[in-house]
């Protein structure tokens, strides 16, 4: 089996992961460093030099990939399932479960105006109201895609180990 996480940025889809992968001795995988690996390339300069079509092509190319792997939590990107019919075919897949980190708009702005300059989506994002609005818009697109998971956890006002405990109840 595997796990893939699906939310959007800032919702804990990385620390999730790792602990989760620890507790079930399973390998973990960012698939955003995987794809940085691959192209020999940040995802802010692949997108800048080769455009984001590109870009979504290997993402798609290495989505694959991951389907032949086992005993993995995934983090995909942010974006991973909204584009083409990425979901369709993670959800085809018979050795792998999704899980939704679903967090509240306000949930995901305290997050990610700590760390904005390193999400170069966000960087040039000036102050908060800018960066609600960014991020509501962006959620309002990509629930629809976040939804068709198989688990949907809210992960607002939770720690990390309390939604890790979560998952692990629900899938075993």
């Amino acid at each position: 089996m595997n796990i893939f996480l699906v939310g959007y940025m800032g919702s804990g889809k990385s620390t999730i992961g790792k602990q989760l992968s620890a507790i079930l001795d399973f390998n973990f995988l960012d698939f955003d460093n995987l794809i940085e690996e691959k192209e020999d390339a940040i995802i802010s300069t692949i997108f800048k030099n080769k455009g984001e079509v590109y870009f979504r092509k290997q993402e798609y190319k290495y989505l694959l990939e991951l389907f032949k792997y086992d005993n993995h939590v995934v983090s995909l990107g942010g974006g991973t399932p909204c584009y083409g019919h990425n979901m369709e075919q993670i959800k085809a897949q018979d050795n792998v479960v999704t899980v939704y980190l679903k967090a509240k708009i306000p949930t995901l702005v305290d997050r990610l105006i700590l760390e904005k300059e390193k999400r170069p989506l966000i960087s040039h994002i000036d102050d908060r109201a800018s960066l609600t609005e960014f991020v509501g818009k962006h959620l309002f697109e990509r629930s629809k895609f976040y939804l068709k998971s198989d688990l949907v956890i809210d992960v607002d006002d939770l720690s990390p180990e309390k939604v890790v405990n979560q998952i692990v109840a629900l899938l075993f």
